[in-house]
């Protein structure tokens, strides 16, 4: 079992399309926006609706449109499945129609790994967080077309979702897959995984709950194993994990061991108590 700053290369689990992600590097200004699922006004410093602080950025703001059949699919499955960041505490049981263990994806991306996973492990309700609304078009569509039942999806910041949506102690899992690493130091900042976010998912874990990690980028998977390996709260996972570790190669990913990257995964256990 990967200890807290473990990293490995993760070889090919099995293979799923998805999107080259903005953690892939600068994009187009029309191309998708980020994969660590956070929302923000581009270079003001602050995040838009930050509830308990001020925060940088953690993504490049990009744009996209819908197509016709991902809007035709937005309008079908949105108001059954989807609603946006809000401040409102979410009744989990009540929107997926059960009570299950609860993993949150930050930054689902155009959500094919996503829908892989859940199709994986029916038994858990996974909550997918994203703010680029092609990419989670896509995903209501593999929703609807492969008839998913367990998987509901926020438009927005991720941050906002930990801070107000999701109750302490509350999460079995939460999964944080190529984050944007912002390579450049004065750009450090603006990245997800810091000390702070840190210590809110691990509020956020029951006991026992995990957290999984992984980058391609390998300075900030160094940033990553000192952070994360410095939260008291996360410890290294000794126990049979809640859910599975397994991911599906997105194309992205596909390409980085194409190209040599190491695939650098975290995986750390919330302290019993």
């Amino acid at each position: 079992m990967p200890q807290p700053g473990f990293i490995r290369d993760n070889g090919p689990v099995n293979h799923a399309d998805q999107e080259t992600p903005a953690s892939a590097g600068p994009a187009p200004d029309d191309a998708a926006a980020s994969f660590d699922g956070r929302q923000g006004d581009g270079d003001t410093g602050r995040s838009r609706g930050s509830r308990l602080h001020p925060r940088v950025t953690s993504f490049r703001s990009r744009r996209g449109s819908l197509t016709p059949a991902q809007q035709q699919a937005w309008d079908r499955m949105w108001p059954q499945v989807g609603a946006e960041v809000g401040d409102t505490l979410l009744d989990t049981t009540a929107w997926f129609g059960r009570q299950a263990p609860l993993v949150l994806e930050i930054g689902s991306g155009t959500g094919t790994a996503t829908a892989a996973m859940a199709k994986a492990e029916p038994h858990v309700n996974l909550l997918a967080v994203e703010v680029y609304r092609p990419g989670l078009a896509q995903l209501l569509q593999q929703i609807e077309r492969d008839d998913i039942p367990n998987v509901r999806v926020l438009r927005g910041d991720a941050v906002e979702v930990l801070e107000n949506m999701v109750a302490p102690a509350s999460l079995t899992g939460v999964r944080v897959f190529f984050p944007d690493p912002w390579p450049k130091a004065r750009h450090h900042k603006r990245r997800l995984l810091q000390a702070s976010t840190f210590a809110l998912i691990a509020s956020r874990l029951r006991p026992g709950g995990v957290l999984h990690v992984a980058t391609d980028h390998a300075e900030y998977a160094e940033w990553i194993a000192e952070v994360g390996g410095a939260e008291p709260a996360l410890t290294a996972l000794d126990w049979e994990s809640p859910m599975t570790h397994e991911r599906p190669v997105t194309k992205f990913e596909d390409k980085a061991h194409r190209a040599g990257s190491t695939i650098n995964e975290f995986i750390w256990g919330r302290i019993r108590s």
